[in-house]
């Protein structure tokens, strides 16, 4: 594999003292010599230049995750680590690269006090509970395990008086009724056991326990996230069969009258959720337009867009949009709509609407017909016009109806019985499909509220999860699931499927300093903030800032953003008529199960990985061995206890850690 070198030239507002401390960085990194190293890093922060700040810290990661630099006149140069072909030194180097930032974060003060106050004794309903009341015994596990003397599926029901799990959904305001600890924090601190780093998404968010009632304060087995899903996934969107060019080729093969029918009522429901009051009172829409659309009206549309933009960017404030707590409140969604931001992308939705509209009028206007849906896919224009009907399509289901699973995994002892794989199958049972409606069935979409003025509501059944690998080589937890129909009384099995590898992009391998140093350079320049982190202003923000400034910088973006941790992307269709209910064509979801109201589902599951998975590793001595090695006695040396990175703590943190 030849090794590729790229550029880093010194910010371009830097003095020639700057220009030559971070040349005298770039030498002192591509030698082993750790105080020359410290010294170089030190004069560049000290010269207080935020783009040499941000530069230094960058190059400090790049070389720390294995990237060479040399120095050619003056000119730093960086090339990526080639790649590495034994999957468990590339999953040690991706492990390495995860807990940087894990320690990171697991260094903030606020932090620690968040661990050490869960592992603090406290006296709830007669006993002392804490934390390490919620992990199971390694010891007492593995003697119950040898315990059992099964033969056949028909002593199978014998373990569930060892291991007995259930779910439960995570809610602010609740707490445990073992413990009297707040689920969100009971969720939150096993979440620091992770190798990576825990970071809240933007969206939609629900928590899960996985917990056992078969032993003493019913301890956790492992935990779950469903997330709102990555808007973009070319894997995940070839395998529905929504990408466009797929979506246009089936079409055309079978244009139906129920397709077209779907279009032009597509294209109504859009129009209808736009709210345009003060675009026909500015003169800007006037109800006829629809009927026949002209050019003159849409470039219109369009300037008005870009006028608005270019206000929201000059003076905008983030406390103007605050969340719409009252889901109900018209006039806070009317003034939402109203704003700079949000005026912008209505007149850009109307201005599209008109053109897919004044595109598919010779065809299938004023009756939609299968003749017309043919003619419209020989026409560019009118192809493109579907293909923005579909666009609407996907973004309304992307953010309901599918979810990605962000968290997933079994913590100790119970990942030694490949408990993982029982949490991410009762991740997608039915009784967590049943727990999503319930959420999110009332609950008003940001944005499609902002852009129409008054509440709206979308579909919230759950159809399809999507999840990735933690790494992209070796063994994954979501390896060989598959829920037989039979287990869940269904016509078809619920399978966790293969449909590629991500594209190792992202600002994961960034620290937290170069993150902060990026943005601070962004929100620096001359033309004001091009990101302001507004919820509606586009997808993942402190992406888009650390691209900025990347460009600032005039380093290579794309280069420098693919962090090299490939992972395996799985998809989980719960549904047999997953397209068509998407695209909204068809109005129910048909489950590949009964969704009955009872947590039998749970038990169903529960008693399908015992009988694949959970027995026949609980008869491995070495498994046995691994799960006895979780031991509660003081000091806890467990492996569900949260490591904390060496650091030298507060007056009394250590004696509060070592209370067990």
């Amino acid at each position: 594999m030849i090794e590729m070198w790229y550029s880093l030239p010194c910010p371009p507002e830097c003095q020639p003292a700057e220009r030559r401390a971070f040349a005298a960085l770039g030498r002192a990194l591509a030698t082993d010599d750790a105080s020359a190293r410290q010294a170089a890093r030190a004069r560049c922060l000290a010269k207080d230049n935020a783009a040499l700040t941000a530069a230094t810290h960058v190059l400090l990661d790049l070389a720390g995750q294995g990237w060479n630099v040399r120095v050619d006149d003056h000119e730093v140069a960086i090339a990526p680590p080639l790649g590495v072909a034994d999957p468990v030194e590339e999953k040690s180097r991706v492990r390495r690269q995860e807990l940087i930032k894990r320690d990171e974060q697991l260094s903030i003060p606020s932090v620690r006090r968040f661990i050490a106050a869960m592992e603090k004794p406290r006296e709830f309903e007669g006993k002392f509970v804490s934390i390490f009341s919620l992990m199971r015994d390694g010891k007492e596990l593995s003697t119950a395990l040898q315990a059992l003397e099964i033969d056949g599926d028909a002593d199978l029901a014998r373990l569930r008086g060892v291991i007995d799990p259930y779910v439960q959904v995570v809610s602010s305001s609740e707490r445990c009724m073992q413990t009297g600890l707040r689920l969100m924090d009971i969720w939150r601190y096993f979440r620091h056991t992770w190798s990576n780093q825990y970071t809240s998404t933007p969206g939609r968010t629900m928590m899960i326990l996985i917990r056992d009632r078969a032993a003493p304060f019913h301890p956790v087995i492992g935990i779950a996230a469903l997330g709102s899903a990555v808007v973009q996934l070319a894997e995940r969107d070839d395998w529905i069969g929504w990408q466009p060019a797929v979506f246009l080729e089936n079409l055309r093969a079978a244009p139906t009258l129920r397709m077209a029918r779907w279009i032009t009522a597509r294209l109504q429901t859009a129009l209808e959720e736009l709210h345009v009051d003060d675009l026909i009172k500015d003169g800007l829409y006037w109800p006829s337009l629809w009927e026949n659309p002209t050019t003159d009206a849409i470039e219109r549309l369009l300037k008005e867009a870009e006028t608005r933009r270019r206000d929201h960017h000059r003076f905008v404030k983030a406390t103007d949009f605050k969340r719409v707590h009252d889901a109900d409140d018209v006039q806070s969604w009317r003034r939402r709509a109203e704003s700079d931001l949000f005026r912008s992308k209505r007149c850009l939705a109307l201005a599209d609407l008109l053109s897919a509209r004044q595109a598919l009028a010779p065809y299938l206007y004023p009756k939609a017909s299968r003749t017309g849906l043919s003619g419209a896919l020989d026409s560019p224009k009118a192809r493109r016009a579907i293909m923005s009907v579909l666009r609407r399509a996907k973004a309304d289901a992307v953010g309901t109806e599918i979810a990605d699973l962000t968290v997933c995994g079994a913590v100790a002892p119970y990942n030694a019985l490949l408990g993982g794989k029982l949490v991410s199958m009762l991740a997608v049972s039915p009784t967590v499909v049943r727990a999503y409606h319930r959420r999110y069935s009332t609950y008003a979409s940001e944005i499609a509220s902002s852009m129409a003025g008054r509440p709206i509501r979308r579909r919230s059944n759950l159809v399809f999860v999507g999840t990735t690998s933690l790494y992209g080589s070796g063994a994954s937890q979501y390896n060989r699931i598959r829920i037989p129909p039979e287990v869940l009384g269904g016509l078809s099995p619920i399978e966790f499927r293969q449909l590629g590898r991500s594209k190792s992009f992202g600002t994961s391998h960034l620290s937290a300093e170069s993150v902060r140093a990026l943005v601070r350079l962004a929100e620096q320049t001359a033309r004001g903030a091009r990101v302001n982190s507004i919820f509606g202003e586009g997808v993942n923000p402190k992406f888009r800032k650390v691209r900025h400034g990347f460009d600032l910088l005039q380093w290579p973006s794309d280069t420098l953003l693919q962090h090299g941790r490939q992972r395996i992307i799985y998809g989980i269709s719960l549904v047999d008529n997953l397209l068509p209910y998407l695209l909204g064509s068809d109005a129910e979801p048909s489950y590949k199960f009964h969704r009955r109201k009872s947590t039998a589902d749970v038990d169903a599951i529960s008693a399908w990985w015992m009988r694949r998975w959970c027995h026949p590793r609980s008869k491995s001595p070495a498994v046995l061995e691994a799960v006895t090695a979780h031991r509660l006695t003081r000091p806890v040396r467990h492996g569900a206890r949260v490591t904390l990175p060496d650091l030298p703590m507060a007056a009394g943190e250590h004696e509060q850690l070592e209370l067990y």
